[in-house]
């Protein structure tokens, strides 16, 4: 069995960057996803490829409505099974984020919350108001906060964020911070996987933190096996395999792929492993971290 540990399903109505004009997004031209995406149509995008469960990660409702969003996952969940876990979001730039946190926590799936600090020169790749939210005091502070909830933290930042970000993990020690998509490798030039290296090991060098190996299409707009494989090798090199996750990112990158070429990619990028290894990637991290 698979775990998929990263994907969204969505109504138009609810998320904002969908129903607006269309505008530069890091995944580029998006007219094909903008509708509805069920969770009947993902069952049918996964048959075959042997996922058995499923985490959802929080798709950018507006922020108002934060516990609505985890509020209709946790109702699709009820009525289908799936998915099996979720990450909600919280702004953890408030003074305290605990009644936040206490809204999420009603609702019996939540897992895990992800608040993106991703900040890049490029402004389409731009998420966060600002570059440096894993260095602020309070933002640190109400992240320590979820260690009451067993909840993990999922960690979205570029290389250039990535030296906050592994000191926020080190002032956080009772917090599984889940690092989105291998890091985000932007610029796959020599310099800038120098720069992503070096970010990675420091974040490696923590022990809470753990890696979702998903989203490599995201800055090459299509499903590239050979750069699957490498992103694989190398993170597991510097992670292990117990602290590394398969997820889909699915429907995003349904703008160029399907899901069975996506599993099939991993599969031949961890053909290498021992079976131990696969099965860690594939399904026993992401039962750990979630609680599957």
């Amino acid at each position: 069995m698979i775990v998929d540990a990263h994907h969204h399903v969505w109504n138009k109505r609810d998320l904002p960057w969908l129903s607006g004009p269309e505008r530069p997004r890091i995944f580029g031209a998006y007219a094909a996803i903008r509708r509805d995406y069920p969770i009947r149509e993902y069952l049918e995008d996964i048959r075959g490829t042997g996922i058995g469960k499923s985490v959802y990660v929080q798709a950018n409702w507006d922020p108002a409505r934060f516990e609505d969003e985890v509020a209709w996952v946790q109702s699709v969940a009820d009525d289908s099974g799936w998915p099996h876990a979720i990450a909600g979001y919280a702004d953890f730039t408030v003074e305290d984020v605990r009644p936040q946190l206490d809204r999420l926590a009603r609702h019996a799936l939540v897992r895990g919350v992800r608040q993106q600090f991703h900040w890049h020169d490029v402004p389409r790749y731009r998420f966060a108001s600002r570059p440096d939210l894993a260095a602020d005091a309070t933002v640190r502070k109400n992240i320590r906060c979820l260690a009451d909830y067993g909840w993990c933290f999922e960690l979205q930042v570029f290389s250039g964020q990535m030296t906050h970000a592994a000191e926020l993990a080190a002032q956080c020690p009772d917090v599984t911070f889940v690092l989105q998509h291998a890091g985000m490798l932007a610029d796959n030039t020599g310099a800038g996987r120098d720069l992503w290296a070096a970010g990675m090991l420091r974040l490696a060098a923590c022990p809470n933190v753990v890696v979702k190996l998903s989203g490599f299409g995201t800055f090459l707009h299509r499903n590239d096996p050979a750069f699957i494989a490498g992103m694989v090798r190398e993170t597991v090199e510097m992670f292990g395999a117990d602290r590394c996750m398969f997820g889909s990112n699915f429907p995003i990158e349904k703008l160029w792929t399907g899901l069975r070429e996506i599993v099939d990619s991993f599969l031949a990028a961890t053909e290498h492993l021992v079976p131990g290894q696969r099965d860690a990637i594939f399904r026993l991290t992401a039962e750990r971290v979630y609680r599957l």
